[in-house]
């Protein structure tokens, strides 16, 4: 039980003290999970933001369903996953009972502003780290190019399935190439 409870405290921090979503939220998982609790590799990290990104769902959610099923099983899972839902489910709960009173309170607009400007730095800095773990390959950095480009010039709400479909194709394509050509039994 002592492990599910650290679980569960470990996510509810995660949860309690992102702000911006699960891209910025990348920091602060890789360093409780990987860096100081040690449940999951660097590499683990990398491929479950892959499969949580790739599942629907938010990133936080399923990094801590992942997680807490592989150190915790089933109450691992549940006790990680309601960590990181709680903080957010609170402020929810509490904002949309005072939603525009909340927006008029000038302290508060002006915080959003920096917490922005945060998650701005955040997600650069969750980009970099995926970076260092990618494959530097043609095919590679093309998909980063298209994806740089869609983000900046596409409205999404039209093309978003397409989108995500070409993805999957190039990615799993690309990737039975590469095995093919160097010979991989995978």
């Amino acid at each position: 039980m002592n492990r599910n409870l650290s679980l569960f405290l470990t996510f509810l921090k995660i949860g309690a003290f992102t702000f911006g979503g699960g891209y910025a939220m990348i920091p602060l998982i890789s360093h409780e999970l990987v860096e100081k609790k040690k449940w999951i590799t660097e590499e683990e990290m990398i491929n479950m933001i892959a499969i949580a990104e790739s599942t629907p769902g938010v990133i936080a959610v399923n990094s801590a369903t992942f997680v807490g099923y592989k150190i915790g099983k089933f109450w691992g899972s549940l006790l990680a996953t309601l960590g990181v839902v709680l903080p957010s489910l609170a402020v929810i709960i509490v904002v949309a009972l005072f939603f525009e009173d909340f927006l008029a309170i000038p302290i508060v607009a002006n915080a959003f502003r920096g917490i922005r400007a945060g998650v701005i730095v955040l997600i650069i800095s969750a980009c970099v780290k995926l970076y260092k773990f990618s494959p530097k390959t043609v095919i590679g950095y093309s998909l980063m190019a298209i994806g740089l480009f869609v983000s900046l010039f596409v409205e999404f709400r039209y093309l978003s399935f397409l989108l995500i479909l070409f993805g999957l194709v190039v990615g799993i394509g690309s990737q039975m190439i590469i095995r093919k050509v160097r010979g991989d039994k995978q």
